[in-house]
């Protein structure tokens, strides 16, 4: 595969990477998301509560695939972390505001920490939307 074969994408409207990584890439149609995590991009804050955090992870994600060309119909792969499943059922109501049946494929697992204390983190695969 060449280079050309692989699109970085990058956007304002989703927290910068806080470490060597993109916030997605695109290969052959496929837009791989990095896990997203609940930092608001315009001032940098970090949402508070599960509800919250949930939601604007899933802003941030959404902003991401759209800057890829695709969005949350086009998502066949998620994997929710949690750093406590304790909250799996707040996190279950508001993601299924974001997705419509037939819905992703899903991992969701408790992680011992994530990135900045937060208490959940959401990465996906997506196709690229048809261009007509």
């Amino acid at each position: 595969m060449s280079q050309m074969d692989r699109v970085a994408v990058n956007t304002d409207e989703a927290p910068a990477a806080i470490g060597p990584y993109s916030q997605a890439m695109v290969v052959d149609g496929w837009v791989y998301c990095s896990g997203q995590i609940p930092i608001v991009p315009k001032d940098g804050s970090v949402a508070q509560g599960i509800q919250d955090q949930t939601h604007q992870v899933l802003v941030n994600l959404q902003q991401v695939l759209a800057e890829a060309g695709s969005d949350f119909s086009e998502v066949v792969k998620t994997t929710v972390y949690l750093s406590s499943m304790s909250n799996f059922t707040v996190m279950n109501e508001i993601y299924a505001q974001f997705f419509e049946p037939p819905f992703p494929a899903r991992a969701c697992i408790e992680a011992a920490a994530l990135p900045k204390g937060v208490q959940v983190e959401i990465d996906a695969i997506a196709r690229k939307r048809e261009v007509s």
